[in-house]
């Protein structure tokens, strides 16, 4: 009887210590650019799996769907924090969901990590907004690079939405890069949702563009490509990391082989022993090849948990305190240096902002196919 009180007495201790840390995930899971959040989702529950706890605390996630809309993603964030009392929120993938819901993380004073939002404004002037991607100024200079040193593009157009803060601010940070490697660039707008690009491409095709990039999501890249190829069309086609989905193949077909675009990760990219277990665990799961959002999704998490594994390290009690918990991981998210992840070295910067490289992908067979990599010393500012 003795002995089975001792056991009993530890027992009770364990289960007194150890806590659950509950971490928000919010992402399009429906809605027009549901294919981002379910691919982020994927990498999100992979590094899960990997890593399900942290400090001895059990961590569970709480996914929430913002529908794809600005106004639920912050609906989402406050929800996440408000009802759920997360210690920390992971997302938004689309700029314009992370700047309604980071504005809200960060007056609630909670840590948000957004796996994929490139605008800057995204992580301007805040404390509690961070992101483990690349920011626009370098992926807009980066794909001004490959076109006009590697494609020896010398005129562009660029399709922009003007609905989109992402888009926008991308076709900016081209033109000037373009620009100021010696090329020649026009910007034409439409809105998400349209699916007639007739106008937009006459005036594009009079500027005899050697290149047209498209600065958008896929539903309209896939749309715009094919709409150009049946108008005549033969130079090149380029995008940012927001073309990146399987739906840009499914829906623009024949007329999106050879479309080049940015992103943030492929496998045949290696560039640490990370990648290869992150696709090694991802193929074994998912029975087909690792995107970027879903690596990118990975990582988000893994830098959250290795930032809360510092502080709880340096502090075991404050797991017990929320407020200060998530104050101390904000803080301590931002002294990531040389993280070793899915999608190569990262370090956060005192900004929030992750400096890395930018790999290009192109289209090729009806496949996402590793084009080449543009480093940041490379892309003019």
């Amino acid at each position: 009887m003795k002995k089975f009180l001792v056991l009993l007495s530890v027992t009770l201790v364990v289960l007194a210590v150890a806590t659950t840390i509950k971490i928000g995930v919010v992402l399009p899971m429906t809605g027009g650019i549901s294919a981002f959040g379910k691919m982020t989702w994927e990498g999100i529950e992979i590094a899960h799996k990997m890593m399900p706890t942290v400090a001895g605390n059990d961590i569970k996630l709480v996914l929430l769907d913002n529908r794809s809309d600005k106004t639920e993603a912050a609906n989402a964030v406050a929800r996440a924090i408000d009802k759920e009392k997360v210690a920390a929120v992971l997302g938004e993938v689309a700029s314009s969901h992370s700047l309604a819901g980071g504005a809200v993380a960060e007056e609630k004073h909670t840590p948000m990590l957004s796996s994929a939002s490139t605008n800057p404004l995204v992580t301007q002037g805040k404390k509690y907004v961070s992101r483990v991607c690349f920011i626009d100024p370098f992926q807009g200079g980066a794909a001004a690079v490959f076109a006009y040193k590697k494609l020896g593009a010398k005129t562009a157009v660029v399709f922009t939405d003007i609905q989109q803060d992402y888009s926008v601010g991308l076709t900016n940070y081209f033109m000037k890069a373009f620009r100021k490697l010696g090329g020649r660039a026009q910007p034409v707008f439409y809105n998400t949702g349209d699916q007639d690009f007739t106008a937009q491409i006459s005036t594009a095709l009079a500027f005899k563009p050697d290149i047209i990039v498209i600065t958008g999501y896929y539903p309209e890249a896939a749309l715009i490509s094919r709409q150009a190829r049946q108008l005549g069309y033969k130079g090149y086609i380029m995008g940012g990391d927001g073309l990146e989905a399987p739906e840009l193949i499914s829906i623009g077909g024949k007329a999106v082989e050879g479309v080049y675009l940015t992103t943030h990760f492929h496998a045949k990219a290696a560039a640490t022993p990370m990648t290869k277990k992150f696709v090694e665990m991802y193929e074994k799961k998912y029975n087909k090849e690792p995107s970027a959002l879903a690596a990118l999704g990975f990582d988000d998490y893994l830098i959250m948990v290795n930032a809360m594994e510092r502080v709880l390290k340096a502090n075991p009690d404050l797991v017990n305190d929320l407020q200060a918990f998530r104050d101390a991981v904000a803080k301590e998210i931002r002294n990531t240096k040389d993280f070793e992840g899915a999608t190569g070295k990262i370090t956060i910067d005192k900004n929030g902002n992750a400096i890395k490289s930018v790999i290009v992908d192109v289209v090729k067979n009806g496949k996402f196919d590793f084009a080449g990599i543009v480093n940041p010393d490379e892309i003019p500012m």
